[in-house]
């Protein structure tokens, strides 16, 4: 086992994920991250591939969802559902960042599927499990909309949707939440609603002890390892420490005896990730339980590859869509 102890950095913690601390104890986010507005029909160009709106989930809240629906799709056919949950490490980053709109329109065109993206709440003014729920109001929220009980129903779900075939995938934090959404939305009525697969994109997990993969790449020069600290110590609960059932599903957790129950799953990683030996682990663990996961674990690369690599961006978009038709085929009688 890897030594507890991290090795001495000469890095910023802060600096290092571009967070500035406050006297008074707030929080600024100083990389201002591309962004994109929603384009429907009436504001799309000629060229557009996909079509988006905005639709509020908790206005208490400040929560959003981005639908993203296909320009063409095969006529009197019904969609697949992704739930998607963008990345940031709970603390950084929208729904409205350039690099996880343009993930969702692409997916929304090529699979094709609608595509719901999640406007979460942040840390540290929101900390776990303030993600983890408002994922649940989401998947609650499609259930609600789908089956027209809230003012008629969403208009796109109405029209392009089978919540038979949903499914929820997410980046780094939000693969995390994927895994701790997907575990709590085992136990709900979900009515018509079935989410047939979990996706987890280089998920976000933690732990107390280091992993071989985190000491070698303490110094990451996308994720190093104090930055990584630090998100965990501004999102998870005061006082909890990366052991903690949100950071650690291979700590003592309060879920253990749900997790056998988890839909097929889909894991990504690459080996130049610090977080690849957890990834790994929890595949394990998963498996160990008789989870039906498909791994993705792919040499080279580093955390986040497909926000700056459009090749291993198309590699995801083929990996998804692979897995989603294959678990789809399954469920189709004829087969």
């Amino acid at each position: 086992m890897a030594d507890s102890a991290p090795p001495p950095y000469s890095i910023d913690s802060y600096k290092s994920v571009g967070l500035v601390p406050n006297p008074d104890g707030s929080l600024t986010r100083s990389i201002l991250f591309p962004s994109a507005a929603a384009t429907d029909e009436t504001a799309a160009t000629d060229s557009a591939v996909a079509f988006s709106k905005d639709v509020p989930l908790n206005p208490a809240n400040n929560t959003f969802l981005r639908l993203f629906r296909p320009r063409l799709h095969p006529p009197n056919t019904k969609l697949p559902v992704i739930l998607y949950f963008h990345g940031g490490g709970f603390v950084m980053a929208s729904f409205s960042t350039l690099a996880f709109h343009e993930t969702c329109n692409s997916m929304a065109a090529k699979f094709p599927a609608l595509v719901l993206s999640l406007e979460y709440r942040l840390a540290p003014e929101h900390r776990l499990p303030a993600a983890y729920e408002d994922a649940v109001e989401a998947i609650m929220w499609v259930r609600s909309q789908a089956s027209a009980e809230i003012d008629g129903g969403e208009p796109w779900l109405r029209e392009y949707a089978d919540i038979s075939k949903c499914f929820l995938m997410g980046g780094s934090a939000g693969a995390n939440i994927v895994f701790h959404a997907g575990v709590r939305a085992l136990d709900a009525d979900l009515g018509a609603m079935k989410i047939q697969g979990l996706i987890l994109n280089q998920p976000y997990f933690g732990g107390v002890e280091r992993t071989e993969s985190e000491l070698r790449l303490a110094n990451d020069r996308i994720l190093p390892l104090p930055g990584a600290d630090l998100l965990w110590a501004l999102s998870l609960p005061d006082g909890a420490d990366r052991d903690h059932e949100y950071s650690n599903p291979l700590a003592g957790t309060s879920y253990q005896e749900k997790i056998g129950r988890l839909q097929k799953c889909m894991v990504i990683g690459y080996g130049g990730d610090p977080l690849i030996d957890r990834q790994r682990r929890v595949v394990e663990m998963m498996k160990a339980r008789g989870v039906h996961v498909v791994a993705k674990f792919k040499d080279g690369g580093h955390h986040g590859i497909e926000v700056y690599d459009p090749s291993h961006a198309e590699a995801m978009d083929n990996d998804v869509k692979d897995f989603i038709d294959s678990t789809l085929h399954n469920l189709d009688p004829k087969h």
